[in-house]
């Protein structure tokens, strides 16, 4: 898959390309059926702005679509904070596809159902 970086106000260097396409990758690997990945990286020339480089990732999964934004003081941190939290939520999509394939049920449900279950028993006991 093809990782594309697109920059704002931003000269992309190999050196901050390398590093997108590192971080990513280390996404990509977890879920591997991504069908597109798109990067763009801005800096906010304001010098009143704190937080001036932006970091945005739109990911198309097979089934959804990602988006995420993330701000910070410098262009690496805010990728840091990016691959942090895609890797987060393409776990999060990869844990509900699965668990929505071999019918899970969830946790309220089993407990509620244990309850009835003890309940009755001690209903028979009675």
């Amino acid at each position: 898959m093809q990782i594309i970086v697109n920059g704002r106000n931003i000269e992309i260097t190999p050196a901050i390309k390398a590093y997108v396409k590192e971080k990513m990758s280390k996404v990509i690997e977890h879920y591997d059926q991504m069908i597109d990945f798109e990067v763009i990286l801005t800096v906010i020339k304001n010098p009143s702005v704190a937080d001036s480089h932006i970091a945005e990732a739109k990911c198309n999964i097979a089934g959804a679509r990602i988006h995420i934004e993330e701000k910070a003081e410098s262009m690496y941190a805010s990728i840091d904070l990016l691959a942090d939290k895609l890797n987060r939520q393409v776990q999060k999509y990869k844990e509900k596809t699965i668990k929505g394939k071999h019918k899970a049920e969830s946790i309220r449900t089993q407990s509620s159902k244990e309850n009835t279950e003890e309940e009755t028993e001690e209903i028979l006991a009675e």
